[in-house]
């Protein structure tokens, strides 16, 4: 089988200019894969990397070396060493991110915010709202609050939100941020349904989970980052 990440011996420093240039290291060899249909589950204390570690894979941080090996239309592309455009590409077309944060335009309706990567990638927009709308209403977000922005929503329902827009893709990759961090017991257990749906669809996903129970519920593979972890 073919992954659909292929880490190897990565790593990342922070470099601090505005403190002398000081360095600090976060992780080394950082190495593992994920194949497709399969969920890897970081596990670590608070700073030991994991969520440096899927921003590497995602892109938005620059590994200082080693390797990150992302399958994309076919072809492996090295996001340690991929120019911009290939990173972007990629994120189109290859990766999802579900961060902890909602980032979204102010003032967009909220069915709109959670269309869109369906409309970016080609899908009309009546149809596009239609999935928008069935996600929406599977993780408890009543449809009389679907036309107001998700700023003006809680901050449990907001990340349902952010929970909807990065699943309704159908990218082969998802990359996982503490999905469940700020919901009940029942939009816990639709996440969960959620990603089972992916592995089924043989998506790769990645995620990090503080949560022990719904851990051992998504988890196929635990990768603990502690060796990993960079000595100051």
């Amino acid at each position: 089988m073919t992954a659909m990440i292929d880490v190897a011996n990565a790593s990342k420093t922070f470099t601090m200019h505005l403190q002398g240039g000081i360095a600090l290291p976060v992780v080394r060899g950082v190495t593992f894969q994920v194949q497709p249909g399969e969920c890897v589950v970081l596990s670590g204390p608070s700073g030991a990397g994991k969520s440096s570690i899927l921003k590497m894979i995602f892109g938005n941080y620059r590994c200082d070396g080693g390797r990150i090996g992302i399958r994309h239309r076919g072809e492996v592309i090295d996001l340690a060493t991929a120019e911009p455009r290939q990173v972007l590409n990629v994120r189109r077309a290859t990766i999802g991110y579900v961060s902890q944060f909602l980032r979204a335009v102010p003032r967009v309706a909220t069915i709109d915010v959670v269309a869109e990567p369906l409309i970016a990638g080609g899908l009309n927009r009546p149809d596009a709202q239609a999935r928008a709308g069935e996600l929406l209403h599977r993780l408890n977000i009543p449809e009389r609050l679907w036309q107001l922005p998700p700023a003006t929503f809680s901050g449990g329902e907001q990340q349902r939100v952010n929970i909807a827009r990065g699943f309704i893709p159908d990218l082969p990759i998802l990359l996982l941020d503490e999905p469940t961090a700020s919901l009940d017991a029942a939009n816990r257990a639709v996440v969960v349904e959620l990603v089972a749906e992916k592995k089924r669809q043989g998506v790769a996903m990645l995620a990090i989970v503080h949560d022990d129970e719904i851990r051992h519920l998504i988890a196929d593979r635990i990768v603990d980052v502690t060796s990993f972890a960079a000595a100051a």
